[in-house]
């Protein structure tokens, strides 16, 4: 059974006040995984351990993602948002059918955006982006948008007319990675420049493949994101780590975040990126 952590020393990268985790799930008893789709992660860590992970890492507010384990059935991101309490916002599952008495359900409980995932086990891919962003603009929601970010050139026009305020999540998600300086960054670029588009460090273990401790290949491509426009950058811890399955391959927290932080040019990009534009995306701009 792997093991996980949620002590130890704090970072050595200064956290500024307010810090916000944007990527995270977090599981409650009493929530099966739902028919049909993957399952729970071993061992699935709840609110109480999350916390130990906020106070380690200065965290103040975060951002509860639905996990795949629970297809389109939100209950257990709407349990977790209330034992977080107001600190909390959340990314839920909703399709183009949701009904507008849901929207306001989830919303009521603190849910801000809607969840695209386009890669085994997602509930909702790409083909069903346009109806989600139609229900997502209407009640004044974000989208976070993740796939294999070596087709973004595939997908760039139709990522071009999403209206809502979008994050491309995990740093793109290069799976067969990508060049810094390559076509795929281009137009990461050309969406950022749109002024709806937001990019989100978050799981860099998951498509590196340089490998840890320090992920160079991700990094090199973070940094040139961040240099364009660290207006636009987002951070999130991933926890807890879903898809490592080895406890000797489990990220230290503090670790992983002083090594994305480096990436960023200077305390006022780290500033921006853990304190600002989360709070613009997730809670209204308090």
């Amino acid at each position: 059974m792997i093991e996980r952590r949620f002590t130890g020393p704090p970072p050595l990268t200064p956290v500024p006040p307010g810090a916000v985790d944007t990527q995270t799930h977090i599981y409650l008893p009493g929530h099966p995984a739902a028919p049909g789709c993957i399952p729970l992660p071993e061992n699935a860590p709840g609110p109480a351990e999350y916390r130990q992970v906020m106070a380690r890492l200065g965290i103040e507010r975060v951002v509860v993602t639905q996990g795949n384990a629970h297809g389109f059935d939100n209950d257990n991101l709407l349990a977790c948002l209330s034992a977080m309490g107001p600190v909390a916002r959340g990314v839920a599952v909703v399709t183009g059918a949701t009904p507008d008495r849901e929207m306001r359900r989830l919303a009521d409980a603190g849910v801000v955006g809607a969840r695209i995932m386009d890669l085994p086990g997602g509930a909702v891919g790409l083909d069903r982006l346009g109806e989600v962003d139609r229900r997502a603009r209407d009640h004044g929601w974000c989208l976070a948008v993740q796939f294999d970010g070596n087709a973004i050139l595939a997908h760039e026009e139709r990522l071009r007319r999403i209206e809502s305020r979008w994050i491309l999540d995990h740093h793109g998600k290069f799976l067969s990675g990508v060049a810094p300086d390559g076509k795929e960054v281009d137009a990461v670029r050309r969406l950022i420049d749109t002024g709806r588009c937001w990019f989100k460090l978050a799981a860099c273990y998951e498509s590196s493949r340089a490998g840890g401790p320090y992920y160079e290949d991700v990094g090199l491509v973070a940094r040139v994101i961040a240099r364009h426009a660290p207006e636009r950058i987002v951070w999130g811890t991933n926890w807890p780590h879903n898809l490592v399955r080895r406890t000797e391959e489990y990220p230290d927290d503090a670790a992983l975040f002083d090594t994305v932080m480096s990436w960023l040019p200077d305390a006022e990009a780290r500033r921006l990126c853990l304190v600002a534009n989360p709070a613009e995306l997730f809670f209204g701009g308090g």
